[in-house]
């Protein structure tokens, strides 16, 4: 499953709440930690894997004397997870083809997410990263039957054997059936929509394909009602979901085609000095509707001091911090007159709210999250009464 990096937000009206709710996950995943590393990618394990790991250790004995059969079928569970972390790799190894860097992978009870920091924009690329994770499991398919064959246990057509090296056989046939499903996120909605984007313009590649994918998930959530399969209908209810927000994020962009930064940025705002005290960001907050504040010293621009960076650092320091010593020095900036899309996807990789706006040395606005919303919601009202 693939995924897109996201940046936070506090809009939430209209066009705009649903781009921004793609927007406001966290740059890591709430509740999630870090496992390990695999060609250069960070691997995260999030807290509720662990909860099903413990749940099907419960489920299998290991409270009632059956204390072998729980310790296998935990194996089992950790090598089909093997699988899907496999899978996901072959997402992110794939994506790195094309200069497109992997955040991490989260591995779910429900499953795995590579969350790349954008996806390709040509739709044959897209198509290579999307199928590159089935095609592991079909490989892996393959190595397992090789493996059957050897120890004289292939299956014969139209039976099911439960060991465990047949049970991974069929869990990435399944993987490859589920995947291929014409539905976003899955790796078949991907597909579809970069199909589709070959003869038709993105965004309209994206509507149709969201509409398939949701339209599935109506199926998936029906499915679940009558066969009473409650993971189902959680499938179901995140497929129609992150369709709906990936036609909303690709919106987002072709709403800003053509639009310069100085369109969405902010230019009545209030600055830091390094040595003022956390209790002005405070004071600051607290007294209007601004949320990031740019940190000088002197004229010379350090930083922006988030909203999240200040209640970070409120925690660990209180309110007699010097705010340059909780600033984030290492973000990037924007000029005025480039395209506001180029600056939307540097705050999308960068995991920001906001990146301060420089011309000929010179702070001269900030262009944030929120404002980018506001001028969605501007863009489609005009848009709307222009259909009128």
């Amino acid at each position: 499953m693939l995924t897109p990096g996201s940046l936070p937000s506090t809009a939430r009206r209209g066009l705009s709440s649903r781009v921004t709710g793609r927007l406001c996950e966290t740059a890591r995943m709430r509740w999630s930690f870090r496992i390990g590393t695999i060609a250069g990618i960070e691997v995260r394990l999030h807290v509720t894997f662990l909860l099903f790991v413990v749940g099907v250790a419960i489920y299998q004995g290991l409270f009632t004397g059956q204390v072998g059969r729980a310790v296998g079928g935990v194996v089992l569970l950790l090598l089909i997870f093997a699988c899907v972390l496999l899978h996901e790799l072959g997402h992110a190894l794939a994506a790195r083809r094309y200069g497109i860097r992997t955040r991490d992978i989260v591995l779910l009870p429900i499953g795995g997410v590579a969350r790349l920091h954008r996806m390709p924009e040509k739709p044959l690329q897209e198509i290579v990263v999307a199928i590159a994770g089935p095609l592991v499991n079909v490989a892996l398919v393959g190595i397992l039957l090789v493996m059957l064959r050897g120890i004289g246990n292939l299956p014969e057509p139209g039976t099911l054997r439960t060991g465990p090296v047949e049970t991974l056989l069929w869990v990435n046939m399944m993987m490859v059936a589920f995947n291929l499903v014409p539905a976003f996120p899955m790796d078949g909605g991907r597909v579809l929509r970069a199909v589709l984007a070959m003869q038709l313009p993105y965004a309209r590649a994206t509507r149709i394909a969201a509409g398939v994918g949701q339209g599935i998930a109506l199926l998936f959530g029906i499915g679940g009602l009558i066969f009473n399969y409650p993971m189902l209908l959680f499938v179901a209810l995140f497929v129609f979901l992150a369709a709906g927000e990936e036609y909303a994020l690709v919106e987002a962009r072709a709403s800003m085609s053509g639009l310069p930064v100085s369109a969405a940025m902010v230019t009545d705002f209030t600055g830091l000095q390094s040595s003022d005290p956390l209790q002005r960001a405070v004071d600051l907050l607290m007294a209007g509707g601004q949320q990031d504040f740019p940190v000088l010293e002197g004229d010379h621009l350090v930083g922006v001091l988030t909203r999240a960076d200040l209640i970070r650092a409120l925690k660990q320091n209180g309110v007699g911090a010097a705010v340059g010593d909780v600033v984030d020095r290492n973000g990037g900036v924007a000029d005025p007159a480039e395209p506001l899309e180029y600056a939307f996807q540097r705050m999308r990789e960068q995991q920001r709210t906001a990146l301060p706006v420089m011309s000929q040395g010179r702070l001269v606005g900030l262009v944030t999250a929120e404002n980018v919303s506001e001028l969605l919601l501007v863009q489609d009202a005009l848009r709307r009464h222009a259909r009128r």
